[in-house]
């Protein structure tokens, strides 16, 4: 029997191992929202009703997924990030409340817990209330929408460096923690997936600044997408910059923890949409490739990681130039998008990308299907994807919340039930 970690190496090798590799959480694009986490907790036994899940990122509502749980689905790869959360403070000094749908969580310290007079939520950069709010939390909803605060544009005035005000050196207390992190998760077993952030160029998550008191250059997303058009040198310069400090970060993380890392995430900016991709292929070629390409280039030739892009929706147009710019595995694999049939992605780029995600379609399947319907899916899954090895289980994206739990048992009971080498017909 393989460990995680070999069982892991085996799929992004496209080996067939033991049984196909699992994951719930070793990224903040394949979690579980904090609602769902609790309510499949408690459907599993591992707590009684009242019992507080943390919330390890705030942005999305993500729970922490404990080792109890991993254990329990047999879960195979595990995160390793910075110490700080997308908002830029630490997850620490935990403090209860209850989110808008009556979930009971455990958030850090600066995540603000008293809503405003209309009932929304304000999320304040680096916990800063002195700052104008970053984000905001309607009333009754589940995640934060971010806050524009885009100062007046003059192209005359734009400088390069406002968009890279975020970006800059890991410092010592960050490499510290990674160096703990890796010895602490290493003892598991697991695979470890590092996710420090930095390369993913015009990350939409990350454009308006969330960490910034006082976003400067261009945050507003229209503005940022009519640039790749209308101001493609400034995002060139832009992009070019980041990237010596990305690799500059690259190489100071690896100097901490070497090879311990099965793979990195590099990238979540998203280029598809539902019906196809958000920018054309010769943009991609133009802006993003040459950057992906410099990145993956030096953690090919500086270390045995694996490198990781998510975009969602319909990239099957983009899948050539993605694979030319030297990724190993494309998440989440959103099989619900045109162009995007999990057989013909198989078949023509299942010996050269592995996919982490696509095993249960989160659009429909997932929330609206029975149990019946998502333990069918996910046979199917595990046979088209698997065969060939090249596969690591995951939902499509994160498990978002009101998902049925009986749905979310259903599926753990199928990855189990299905994952082993040989696949089933």
């Amino acid at each position: 029997m393989l460990s995680s970690r070999e069982r892991v190496q085996a799929a992004l090798n496209h080996l067939e191992g033991d049984r196909v590799p699992l994951d719930l959480g070793a990224t903040n694009c394949s979690g579980i929202h904090v609602s769902s986490l609790y309510a499949l907790r408690e459907a599993l036994g591992l707590d009684s009703p009242g019992t507080p899940v943390k919330v390890s990122e705030p942005f999305q509502m993500l729970g922490e997924v404990t080792p109890d749980l991993l254990d329990r689905l047999g879960v195979d790869a595990v995160r390793v990030g910075l110490p700080t959360n997308i908002y830029g403070f630490r997850n620490e000094d935990w403090k209860p409340w209850m989110t808008f749908d009556g979930t009971p969580v455990l958030v850090p310290g600066k995540f603000p817990t008293e809503p405003e007079p209309n009932g929304d939520l304000l999320m304040y950069p680096k916990g800063d209330r002195s700052a104008p709010p970053c984000a905001r939390m309607p009333a009754t909803g589940f995640y934060f929408d971010s806050i524009t605060r885009q100062e007046p544009l003059e192209d005359a005035d734009l400088d390069p460096a406002d968009n890279l005000e975020e970006f800059g050196p890991v410092d010592v207390d960050a490499l510290e923690y990674v160096r703990a992190e890796v010895e602490r998760l290493g003892a598991t077993g697991r695979a470890l997936l590092g996710e420090f952030g930095g390369t993913s160029f015009g990350d939409a998550a990350f454009v308006p600044g969330p960490t910034l008191r006082h976003p400067h250059g261009i945050r507003d997303l229209e503005q940022w997408y009519m640039s790749l058009v209308s101001r493609p040198d400034y995002l060139k310069e832009v992009f070019e910059r980041q990237c010596d400090i990305g690799l500059a970060n690259l190489a100071q993380i690896h100097d901490v923890v070497g090879d311990s890392l099965t793979a990195v995430f590099i990238t979540g900016t998203d280029f598809g949409a539902q019906g196809g991709p958000m920018i054309a292929p010769k943009t991609y070629r133009a802006l993003f490739q040459p950057f992906h390409a410099r990145i993956n280039d030096w953690v090919h030739t500086h270390t045995a990681w694996k490198t990781f892009i998510h975009s969602c929706g319909s990239v099957w147009r983009l899948l050539d130039d993605i694979a030319d710019a030297g990724f190993d595995i494309l998440n989440p694999v959103q099989t619900s998008a045109v162009a995007m049939d999990p057989r013909a992605l198989k078949e023509r780029y299942g010996d050269r990308i592995t996919f982490w995600g696509g095993g249960i379609d989160t659009q429909r399947v997932l929330p609206f299907g029975s149990p019946e319907d998502v333990r069918s899916m996910v046979r199917e899954r595990m046979r088209v994807f698997g065969t060939g090895g090249g596969f690591v289980f995951n939902t499509i994206h994160n498990i978002q919340a009101r998902v049925p739990v009986a749905n979310i048992v259903a599926m753990y009971e199928a990855v189990n039930e299905y994952r082993s080498y040989p696949m089933q017909a």
